[in-house]
């Protein structure tokens, strides 16, 4: 894969993400502007995130099927026109509507991870797979500053009209630029029903996914719990903060491209456990640290910071070893096999959207961090011995 390729693949794996990710940091907004509370204001991002789910399960299969420029490019004009109506919406139900639609198309991501990985060598998948997650990443933590600091001077609509025009101004660029690439799995000609519930037969069937998927849901979950009610935290009686700082919070993760390149070339080198383990301690600790940030203050503040960008190092590299583990199971059916995965870490994602807001109302911001460490000592629970370096070196290839 050239570096041009590589380069717009990461791209369009950004903006598609950010899409999921912005209306986190705009949600009091949300609810200023069409008079309802905060609370129903965050069922806008639980519907964007069902929405995923469904997409990623729903459309991801085909990606074994389809030619993957025509498909991303369907994917992204359907994008845009969500985000156009999201922008135009009247009342919360056309919104919440709006961003279901939003979340069911704006799959490219996951699209683009198994192309990639049937077009690298074994020992660079990891290293790939952490490139696109940068990209995604960065969208993630741009999406929510750019949403929260645009939100704050123009409205809540102005970050959706924006995002809309973005996406299809790409959507044109990827229909005269992309290399028109076979389907990572050409000799697939199954009817779309057995291509959807082939992946649910992989899940039953493959163990390395199950305890993949069980990974990254439990994680995915608590991290959407916190990213969720932490726009609850700092723009409540607690911190008195707008918008635009949940954005710029989000944006200190920046950090976070950096680590995940890193995290492939580990996974590449130490084999995808070693990694897991350290990410999932990472979460624990990130949940004891944010705990601290209901204090409220400068040094609640500086908890909230340094706990997220933990959080969200150890949530991505987690992601990039999970992939990487998830694709070597079997090479033919890379797009069902990312279906199974990305349908149970989005299952948890929403779920942890939901319980986090549930536990806020009643436990506040102490509650949520409880629910973070919990998830993180389920994964833990599960997660087996790790081989010693020796025991790796033998493994590797002479």
């Amino acid at each position: 894969m050239s570096r041009r390729l590589l380069l717009l693949l990461t791209v369009t794996c950004g903006v598609a993400v950010g899409n999921i990710y912005f209306p986190q940091a705009v949600g009091p907004l949300i609810a200023a502007g069409l008079h309802v509370s905060p609370d129903e204001a965050t069922l806008v991002v639980t519907a964007t995130q069902i929405g995923y789910t469904l997409g990623v399960f729903l459309l991801i299969p085909l990606g074994d099927r389809l030619p993957h420029r025509r498909f991303l490019v369907t994917l992204l004009s359907l994008t845009g026109l969500g985000l156009l109506a999201a922008g135009c919406a009247p009342a919360l139900p056309f919104l919440v509507a709006a961003s279901l639609v939003v979340g069911v198309s704006t799959v490219a991501a996951q699209v683009i991870a198994p192309l990639a990985a049937g077009l690298v060598a074994d020992d660079r998948r990891g290293a790939v797979m952490g490139t696109l997650l940068s990209g995604s990443i960065g969208g993630m933590l741009l999406a929510r500053a750019f949403s929260g600091t645009l939100g704050e001077w123009l409205g809540w609509r102005a970050p959706y009209l924006v995002a809309s025009a973005v996406v299809l101004l790409l959507a044109l660029v990827l229909a005269r630029t992309l290399p028109l690439t076979a389907p990572s799995s050409p000799s697939s000609r199954a009817s779309y029903p057995a291509l959807v519930t082939a992946s649910l037969r992989l899940l039953r069937t493959e163990p390395e996914l199950r305890r993949s998927c069980f990974y990254q849901a439990t994680v995915f979950a608590g991290f959407s719990a916190v990213w969720t009610c932490v726009a609850l935290l700092l723009t409540g009686p607690r911190y008195g903060l707008g918008a635009q700082t949940v954005g710029m919070l989000a944006l200190v993760g920046a950090v976070t491209m950096l680590c995940t390149p890193l995290a492939g070339r580990l996974v590449d080198r130490a084999g995808p456990d070693r990694v897991n383990l350290v990410s999932l301690l990472g979460v624990l600790l990130s949940a004891a640290i944010l705990t601290a940030g209901s204090a409220g203050g400068a040094a609640g503040f500086a908890a909230l910071t340094l706990g997220t960008v933990l959080l969200d190092v150890a949530m991505q590299s987690g992601m990039v070893a999970n992939q990487s583990r998830v694709f070597a199971v079997r090479p033919d059916a890379r797009s069902r096999l990312n279906t199974a995965y990305m349908t149970c870490a989005y299952l948890g994602g929403s779920a942890g959207s939901w319980l986090g807001v549930r536990i806020h109302d009643r436990a506040g911001w102490g509650g949520v961090c409880a629910l973070l460490a919990l998830l993180a000592a389920l994964a833990l629970v599960r997660h087996p011995a790790v081989p010693s370096p020796a025991r790796l070196r033998e493994r590797q290839p002479r």
